[in-house]
């Protein structure tokens, strides 16, 4: 695990390859700091998680304060595609929110933000053009493209691929990630490589690695610094939400964390 971990009132993780570039400004957030209760207790991001909208608006602008005070975060209505927005002037409405998975931009001042519950975030940048970009990965997405796709829109904004940094956030890892026959078979039938993001598990399903998966992709696209934080949403419930322990706990509701970068 290469994260380095912040003693904020929030739960800020951050990239050391994306720590070391100036002008950017990042963080992978948890759930620790915020003001929801119940089973979304915490700092819950997420409108669609049954929490108290006021909650919500006040764990948000936690997040603007703790990695870049006085932004204005641009988040979306996610819907595990490979579209990517660009944005610009002006920042839309969060009724207003596109539904895509990944958004960039090249407007200091702008923080974009993806929401997750073990779905892997990344965060992207290139320094010297000044173009920063944010991808929703979940399993849907990641093998749609949403990375590759981030990528293209970060260039078409003058970024250069060899040039952009990226790393993966929290998410599920390949311990707490079982699959059945057909997701295995969806992926290898796609590229015979991609067996190499499974490993075995109890009869007729297997163990997926998402994180590295995404890793992969980011490194066929042609993003040559990629960093993975190795953490695991599944297993830290003191620190993370996790849609899938939600579910085998039988809970209504889950929390969404949150990860955001921006340009100073």
């Amino acid at each position: 695990m290469n994260a380095v971990t912040t003693a904020e009132p929030v739960d800020v993780a951050r990239a050391r390859a994306l720590a070391d570039l100036e002008g950017i400004a990042h963080g992978f957030l948890g759930r620790r700091g915020g003001v929801s209760n119940g089973e979304v207790a915490g700092l819950n991001v997420g409108y669609g998680a049954g929490d108290d909208r006021a909650a919500v608006e006040e764990n948000r602008a936690r997040v603007v304060a703790a990695v870049l005070p006085g932004a204005t975060l641009a988040t979306l209505y996610q819907v595990h595609s490979a579209d990517c927005v660009t944005v610009s002037d002006p920042i839309w409405s969060n009724e207003e929110r596109p539904r895509a998975d990944a958004l960039v931009t090249n407007r200091p001042g702008v923080l974009l933000g993806i929401l997750t519950a073990d779905c892997a975030p990344v965060l992207l940048a290139d320094r010297e053009a000044g173009v920063v970009g944010a991808a929703h990965a979940g399993w849907k997405g990641a093998f749609g493209g949403v990375t590759d796709r981030t990528v293209a829109v970060m260039e078409a904004l003058g970024a250069r691929r060899e040039a952009i940094v990226a790393a993966v956030g929290p998410c599920i890892a390949r311990r707490s990630y079982e699959v059945d026959e057909a997701f295995f078979r969806r992926f290898v039938e796609a590229a015979a490589a991609n067996e190499a993001f499974f490993g075995g598990g109890r009869e007729g399903h297997y163990q997926f690695d998402l994180e590295a998966y995404v890793a992969a992709r980011l490194a066929a696209s042609g993003v040559t610094r990629i960093e993975t934080l190795g953490l695991d949403t599944y297993s830290a419930p003191e620190r993370y939400f996790s849609f899938r322990r939600a579910t085998h706990k039988a809970e209504a509701n889950y929390g969404r964390q949150i990860s955001v970068i921006g340009l100073t």
